[in-house]
């Protein structure tokens, strides 16, 4: 019967031990995602470049280089950019399981033509989203 329970007690620490906290899942995937995936193409003159974790803010980032019509911080700026990425958010059950842990998300736009020149950022956080 001791022996059942050490057994029981050794598989439950180990078991305990391999589960990750909801933030390192988020900055696993996060990383992962971007590895496996980006630069990655989303629409005509879109490329995603990556996508980050910042645990401290719970924040997740998607960061973008926008060429072509769309390298334009004027036209980016005026348009209703902010309110179709929050709708996004809103709509996406994809980041169901963050927006249920109140996360930040933050989209930044960059500029091809003028490298390192950030043409629109938008951070939405819970009271935006809900």
């Amino acid at each position: 019967m001791r022996k059942h329970f050490v057994t029981l007690l050794a598989l439950t620490l180990l078991f305990s031990a391999c589960q990750e906290t909801l933030e390192e899942r988020c900055s696993r995937e996060a990383r992962d995602f971007t590895r496996k995936h980006c630069p990655m193409t989303v629409g005509n003159d879109v490329v995603m470049d990556s996508m980050t974790f910042d645990a401290a803010t719970h924040t997740i980032s998607y960061l973008y280089t926008l060429s072509g019509a769309l390298d334009d911080a004027g036209r980016i700026n005026n348009s209703n950019s902010r309110e179709l990425l929050l709708q996004d958010v809103r709509n996406s059950t994809q980041l169901k399981l963050y927006k249920e842990a109140k996360y930040n998300f933050r989209y930044v736009y960059y500029s091809q033509q003028k490298k390192g020149t950030k043409l629109f950022e938008a951070t939405f956080r819970k009271e935006d989203y809900r």
